[in-house]
């Protein structure tokens, strides 16, 4: 593997890293509400799928 295939790979791995992080933080501000609307269920439920996509794309990079 070439060195700036390296460098693009590990830049991509660490914007997805970050990605990921970022989707967690707004999960777990949603959830420590008390109740949560009908629209930030499927808020949740939106970024939670967001979060595993971005998991599954560090996987197959890693």
């Amino acid at each position: 593997m070439s060195t700036q295939t390296e460098v693009s790979k590990e830049s991509l791995l660490a914007e997805l890293t970050a990605e990921h992080r970022r989707l967690d933080e707004q999960v777990q501000i949603l959830e420590r509400r008390r109740s949560l609307s009908p629209a930030e269920q499927a808020e949740v439920s939106r970024l939670k799928k967001q979060k595993l996509l971005t998991k599954d794309r560090i996987a197959r990079l890693a």
